[in-house]
């Protein structure tokens, strides 16, 4: 009997863990698209889900922060219709909400939270918001000699030849032609990467895609799905030897640990390491396009994150790029937070760093840009990603935005919309 006790109280166990395991919660707003006008409510209803059920009796503690500087908590019983929060703001900008929940035991409960590394459980939360005439948020005012500037930069990097240094490796497709690739590099580190090309390819057949890392320092692998359609070049941001040991990696996490964030090089706009990293994008690109088997005409330059900071970057320095897919780029509108708006996780503002700002390379793009942006994304906040949309010229542009949705967790049936210079062209619950 005693060993059925046990028996029965591991399987309760279990069974709670499992159930546990499914708990989440679901946000949405009054309006599908949750753009509103000045003053007017803005209702958002939370409900608590175990798998797709909606939950009675748990407890919703809430927070409202903003871009007018208002801030308001409470909390409340969500019974199976959801929990109502209602807020307004009078100003262009966003509101942000999030929200935790609590069982009956007082506890936060456990579900999916998404994230980054292996571990996706842990306590459940919503993230997201609205917004007020994101069509009216602008950057503050450009340095004058930005174009100088860069112009400058350009000269800089065409003193130092590219030497490109192609070590071929076995490649997991016999199609695709893998290489470890270097190229010097005006500044302290070369351009390093994987680049995949089409076996046999004829010259002038194909079109080119540079991609682009988010943040952080990790060991840059050969890629594992080889593109048999277009030249591709993987490039880190730092310039890191190809193939090293282990401890080679982990010896340049400790030197680059918070890379970005130095207050005195920020200061400098050729000392920062922005300048460093924006060198290696320019001679990647430039690269790209003295491969024989280049069309002349299609460059893509893609990535997330930091990927997309760079991504940007390449839009507004080399006009030979004709496409961009970006989702939720870091650092732009680095002097946001002198006009008031919430800031992300970025560096403190310096004037040296807008030399470097998305918004202002965004300016000067001339391709076909598609950006993302998520509500509850306080790495990357929407109202940055706004800007950068805002600023582009042209009306080859569009963007995907989402409720509930982090940078790096997704909320299962969220709402989203995408806009372009038409208008909102799609509007639906994305599933799962």
């Amino acid at each position: 009997m005693r060993a059925l006790r046990c028996l029965s109280t591991c399987l309760l166990l279990v069974a709670s863990t499992a159930v546990a395991g499914e708990y989440a919660i679901h946000g949405t707003t009054d309006k599908d698209v949750a753009i509103y006008k000045p003053g007017e409510p803005m209702t958002f209803t939370f409900r608590v889900l175990d798998g797709d059920a909606p939950v009675s009796g748990m407890t919703l503690k809430w927070t409202r922060s903003g871009d007018d500087g208002r801030k308001a908590s409470g909390q409340g019983v969500a019974g199976a219709e959801g929990l109502k929060v209602r807020t307004s703001m009078r100003t262009p900008g966003f509101v942000r909400v999030q929200v935790q929940a609590f069982g009956p035991d007082g506890q936060r409960l456990q579900g999916y939270v998404g994230g980054w590394g292996a571990n996706k459980q842990g306590k459940i939360f919503f993230d997201g918001g609205a917004c007020v005439q994101p069509e009216k948020l602008r950057a503050i005012t450009e340095p004058r000699d930005f174009d100088a500037f860069w112009a400058a930069t350009r000269k800089k990097l065409d003193r130092v030849p590219i030497n490109p240094r192609l070590r071929e490796l076995t490649s997991k497709d016999t199609r695709v032609t893998l290489y470890a690739t270097t190229l010097d590099c005006a500044g302290p580190k070369p351009v390093t990467g994987y680049l995949t090309v089409p076996a046999n390819a004829r010259p002038k057949s194909l079109g080119a895609v540079v991609q682009f890392h988010g943040y952080g320092v990790r060991k840059h692998n050969p890629p594992g799905w080889l593109n048999r359609w277009s030249i591709v070049f993987d490039v880190n941001a730092h310039g890191m030897e190809l193939g090293r040991e282990d401890e080679y990696y982990t010896g340049l996490q400790q030197e680059l640990r918070g890379y970005c964030f130095d207050k005195t090089e920020n200061l400098d706009r050729e000392k920062t390491y922005y300048y460093g990293m924006a060198l290696r994008v320019m001679r990647a690109l430039e690269y790209v396009k003295t491969r024989p088997e280049w069309n002349g005409r299609d460059l893509q330059a893609n990535g997330g994150s930091q990927g997309g900071l760079q991504s940007l970057w390449s839009a507004g320095l080399d006009h030979d790029v004709t496409s961009s897919s970006i989702w939720s780029p870091w650092c732009c509108d680095f002097g946001g937070i002198t006009l008031g708006r919430m800031r992300g996780w970025r560096p403190d503002y310096t004037k040296a760093l807008d030399y470097f700002d998305p918004v202002f390379h965004a300016k000067r793009s001339k391709n076909k840009v598609h950006l993302v942006a998520n509500y509850g994304d306080y790495t990357c906040p929407p109202s940055s990603v706004w800007v950068v949309y805002n600023n582009i010229p042209h009306q080859n542009k569009s963007m995907e935005v989402k409720q509930g949705c982090t940078h790096g967790y997704k909320m299962k049936n969220h709402m989203k919309y995408a806009i372009s210079p038409t208008g909102v062209k799609d509007v639906g619950v994305a599933k799962k």
